[in-house]
């Protein structure tokens, strides 16, 4: 085999740092945005927000004005948020606060509210009972879980205990026998029909149909979730209005007392973009609160225009990742309003008339729109949100699978899923339509649509079968 030279040209793509950078900036939410560009800001002294006047000026070559604020010329010229007298108690510390150890100007820290385990700790701290009964309930109280019920047998809670205690099973029966005299009441239950029945025995003994109710609660609770109205009279022994004032007072019950006292996981959203009707057309324009304002600090700026050496080649290499962390949050954003703006003349019916009026629509349609590649098209619609006249929507809200009609053509299944939801809602509760049904009626407006699709799109928006939405 004789050796040779062989020269090859090829094609391949090269993710450049910059391209990088750009791409995970287009797949992050507005929240996550912020985050990243508060380390960028931390590590690179070249990189300031754009928040009100220029800390420094410089007198040899003015402001700079070369490098834009991420922004429209709009943003550009925005007022800075005006001061305010107001403070919150985030801020830490508010006008006119000390620290001299004065309390009564100290800022007041919010309460946090007090756990499941800490509201009844405190009420066995007044109740009076002997020590080893306190400590019995501890151990329960201990061992509640996040809905305040008791499921743990007692008798493994029991080996769970030093034998030194010598404690007897019935020690620790009666112990849960005071826990669930506490309040919230019906806590301390081992199961759904014991915590229901609990709450019906501290009612007055007049409450009406309070009798049937806790029947029931104690024998029959499978019967009334299964909603088997006619096996569940005969059982008991009553009629219509007596089962149906028994349901409604079982129903105002808590089945989870211990809920209350679980932490409010607040999430914020921050939408990208606002949606409006102007002079009949509807237009998408960038929420501008949303936009952070970057620029390059003048004053290392200055610096390096002055000392053009080798020794500020660090400052030089950061001057250029300010300058490309600037151009792509600014190119995020207008990739945002431009896809938003094409999916916005998609789905104008949407905009006038609700769900029913949705359109099929896939991520291709708006890539071949805006003349971006599917995958981008994908990454700015994930996390980034349009508040519109009708409420606040993810961008991939307004994508969704097509079913076809029987003209040829085809609905959204977001519109479909109107329509179901419409049919329930108006359906006659004592005998509410059947998947097959609903699939029917359906037929008759032209969208073809199989059961099952329909049970799917039923479950999906949390709807139950038919058998479980019927009344008495």
């Amino acid at each position: 085999m004789k050796n040779s030279l062989q020269l090859k040209l090829s094609q391949h793509l090269t993710l450049t740092p910059q391209l990088q950078q750009s791409i995970r900036l287009l797949q992050l939410s507005t929240l996550d945005l912020n985050q990243e560009l508060e380390r960028f800001l931390m590590e690179n002294p070249l990189l300031e927000r754009d928040d009100g006047p220029p800390a420094y000026a410089s007198s040899e070559s003015g402001p700079a004005t070369s490098e834009a604020p991420v922004a429209s010329n709009d943003l550009k010229s925005a007022d800075p948020p005006a001061a305010s007298d107001s403070w919150s108690l985030e801020d830490g510390q508010g006008p006119g606060w000390r620290d001299d150890g004065d309390d009564e100007h100290a800022p007041q820290q919010p309460a946090v509210p007090p756990s499941l385990q800490d509201h009844l700790f405190t009420q066995l701290n007044l109740t009076h009972v002997s020590q080893r009964d306190k400590q019995l309930i501890t151990v329960l109280i201990a061992n509640l879980d996040e809905d305040g019920y008791l499921t743990q047998p007692l008798e493994e809670l029991l080996a769970m205990l030093p034998p030194e205690l010598e404690v007897e099973l019935e020690e620790l029966g009666a112990a849960r026998k005071l826990l669930q005299n506490f309040d919230p009441t019906g806590i301390g239950a081992r199961n759904l029909a014991e915590c229901l029945s609990l709450q019906l025995n501290a009612l007055s003994a007049d409450t009406p149909f309070l009798v049937e109710a806790k029947v029931i609660a104690q024998q029959y609770l499978d019967l009334l979730g299964a909603r088997d109205f006619a096996k569940l009279k005969r059982v008991v022994g009553i009629g219509d209005d007596e089962l149906r004032g028994a349901q409604k007072l079982i129903t105002s019950l808590n089945p989870r007392p211990g809920a209350d006292f679980e932490p409010i996981d607040t999430r914020y959203v921050v939408p990208d973009i606002f949606v409006r009707k102007v002079r009949s057309r509807w237009v998408a324009t960038l929420n501008r609160d949303a936009m952070p304002r970057l620029r390059i600090n003048q004053m290392y700026a200055d610096i390096l225009q002055r000392n053009r050496d080798s020794s500020n080649q660090q400052l030089s290499s950061q001057l250029q990742e300010a300058r490309w962390l600037i151009k792509n949050v600014q190119q995020r954003f207008e990739t945002i309003l431009k896809v938003s703006q094409a999916i916005v003349e998609r789905q104008k019916h949407f905009f006038d008339h609700g769900d029913v009026a949705m359109r099929p629509l896939v991520l291709r349609e708006i890539a071949e729109t805006v003349g971006l590649h599917e995958s981008t098209v994908s990454r700015v619609t994930t996390q980034k949100f349009m508040l519109t006249p009708r409420g606040i929507f993810e961008l991939k809200y307004f994508f969704g699978s097509h079913v076809a009609t029987d003209t040829g053509g085809a609905a959204s299944s977001t519109a479909i899923r109107a329509l179901i939801k419409q049919l329930v809602g108006a359906e006659d509760s004592k005998k509410p339509l059947s998947d097959s049904k609903i699939a029917d009626i359906l037929g008759q407006q032209g969208i073809v649509v199989a059961r099952r699709t329909v049970a799917k799109y039923r479950e999906s928006m949390q709807i139950q079968p038919a058998n479980l939405r019927k009344s008495i």
